[in-house]
């Protein structure tokens, strides 16, 4: 291991055992795994309905300040609502609300609403109740309008029809996103619009009883579900942003399940045999954008030198502890449609040699620089919720400057707003779900066309738009999977993003968990199966 790894190390433990100190200071070793269902009060504080119920406390790693199933993706992994479609355990899309789909043409889908489903106010699910939350979405969200294309809804009963705007076969997909979840538009109008953002009324298994924005919402049993009646009667779910302190929070017993663990701390988790770690193989990835902008990374030799100086294998192996694998493109060369060839290795001697070919020489400080200008780049980091997005770009900056480059970085906590603001930076850190829909082509269209959701600095690769197009005109999986490679290899080739690694999601569960199981999509975590001893 590194020593500067193990010095990064050191500043995470006696940070943990910091935070560990003032925890039990406060809390005075309280290991309680009661729900409390007053917003604002402390993990490990006792419900008053605790002993009588079933209850479960779930931290996720990523702060909501609103419940807008439209816009956020909680509402969904909360079991509050559902889409039309879902992903099975194999990534395949299956009937959910919809009982089947077809399509009556190029761009017209027929969908089924199942018989007797129910909001959780009561009122029926039909295809105009579909149809007008479908109208909501796209009216309040950009990104989903963008992602649908729709031209027109019908409704008659239980048959929604969907038209498209364009040949859409992998339309299908599209509706597994949470942002597709159905809801009430109904009691939106009763209730207004903030207060519907605050409690959303969906179809699911568990209704929102109270929300506080950035910390937790709390959930009880929709006793009217379609699909069986919850197992648990209360669910509180908390959002915490730091690593160690969600570790902590398991560790101590105060939570059930804790997404995204501290890698450096499963050892000791793993000693306790009330706890369990499972590592998920994700479809997340880890990777830098290089501003199309900026002067110094628009020369492709640099780009493709900087790709040379990643050290991939000390980032999987000494900051995920091996609880990822190496990246070679946007998706994980596990899936149908992944790159299938290797992944670049560090080698500085040929970043070296790019860089002299790009005019770049030493000076007498070791440093390198072009007409007098030293190679100086402005990295923006993700201060993030996954606990290695910090560490990431220091690794980069560490085999950086042992090539002569300076790399300063700046932390900002979402950079793909600061990037949509700002031109004064060279690369930045991103982390997304690059295949939530069991497909890549979503993936590929938001971040490589401009104005897409996952493109705040408009990156348009040369020779890409034609791939796109017949991706997006085909509906055979086989083609699908061939162009979207084809369509990696032309992007690998130019460089405009560094691909790093594909990280897996440590997921803690505590062994008196019954009936769940975390998936690689990240979507389903509060389900109607979910039971404790």
């Amino acid at each position: 291991m590194s020593l500067w790894i193990r010095s990064q190390r050191n500043k995470v433990f006696f940070g943990f055992i910091l935070i560990l100190c003032t925890a039990i200071f406060l809390s005075g070793c309280s290991q309680d795994n009661g729900v409390n269902t007053s917003s604002g009060s402390s993990v490990g504080e006792k419900s008053s309905v605790a002993s009588a119920s079933k209850n479960i406390t779930i931290i996720h790693s990523l702060p909501n300040d609103t419940l807008d199933p439209h816009n956020t993706w909680i509402t969904l992994r909360g079991g509050v609502t559902e889409t039309l479609l879902r992903l099975d355990e194999n990534m395949k899309v299956s009937p959910w609300l919809a009982s089947d789909w077809k399509a009556s043409d190029d761009r017209t889908w027929v969908f089924t609403i199942r018989e007797g489903i129910q909001f959780q106010d009561g009122t029926p699910l039909n295809a105009e109740a579909a149809k007008a939350s479908f109208e909501r979405g796209i009216a309040d969200s950009k990104a989903l309008a963008a992602a649908l294309k729709i031209a027109s809804i019908e409704a008659n009963g239980q048959q929604l029809q969907i038209t498209n705007t364009e040949p859409y076969p992998a339309f299908p997909t599209e509706l597994v996103h949470p942002t597709t979840s159905i809801i009430s538009v109904a009691a939106e109008k009763q209730m207004g619009k903030e207060a519907f953002n605050n409690a959303p009324v969906g179809t699911g298994p568990f209704k929102v009883t109270s929300f506080t924005p950035g910390s937790e919402m709390h959930l009880v049993r929709n006793d009217e579900y379609w699909d069986g009646k919850a197992k648990l009667d209360e669910v509180t779910f908390r959002f915490n942003a730091d690593a160690n302190v969600r570790t902590l929070a398991f560790q101590s017993k105060q939570a059930d399940i804790v997404f995204h663990l501290a890698p450096e701390m499963l050892a000791s988790i793993e000693a306790d045999n009330e706890l369990s770690v499972s590592s998920v193989t994700s479809l997340r990835t880890h990777y830098f954008t290089y501003n199309p902008a900026s002067s110094n990374v628009s020369d492709h030799h640099v780009r493709e030198a900087l790709d040379k100086l990643i050290d991939r294998d000390v980032i999987v192996q000494d900051i995920m502890l091996g609880h990822a694998s190496a990246a070679n493109g946007p998706f994980n060369a596990s899936l149908p449609f992944g790159n299938k060839e290797g992944y670049q290795k560090l080698d500085e001697a040929g970043a070296i040699q790019l860089l002299e070919s790009a005019g770049y020489t030493k000076g007498s400080d070791g440093k390198l620089q072009k007409d007098g200008k030293p190679l100086t780049l402005k990295l923006i980091a993700f201060t993030g919720v996954n606990p290695e997005l910090p560490l990431i770009p220091q690794v980069v900056q560490s085999e950086a400057a042992q090539a002569g480059i300076t790399i300063e970085i700046i932390s900002v906590e979402y950079p793909e707003v600061y990037i949509a603001d700002h031109t004064d930076w060279d690369i930045s850190t991103a982390s997304y779900l690059t295949s939530p829909r069991g497909d890549g082509g979503s993936f590929l269209n938001s971040a490589y066309v401009p104005g897409g959701s996952y493109n705040p600095a408009n990156i348009e690769v040369d020779g890409l738009e034609p791939i796109l197009k017949e991706l997006n005109e085909t509906g055979d999986t086989d083609q699908r999977n061939e162009l979207t490679q084809e369509a990696v290899k032309v992007i690998n080739k130019a460089l405009p993003h560094s691909y790093i690694i594909n990280p897996n999601i440590l997921v803690g569960i505590n062994q008196r968990v019954t009936g769940w199981k975390p998936g690689a999509e990240e979507f389903y975590i509060v389900t109607n199966t979910l039971d404790v001893k």
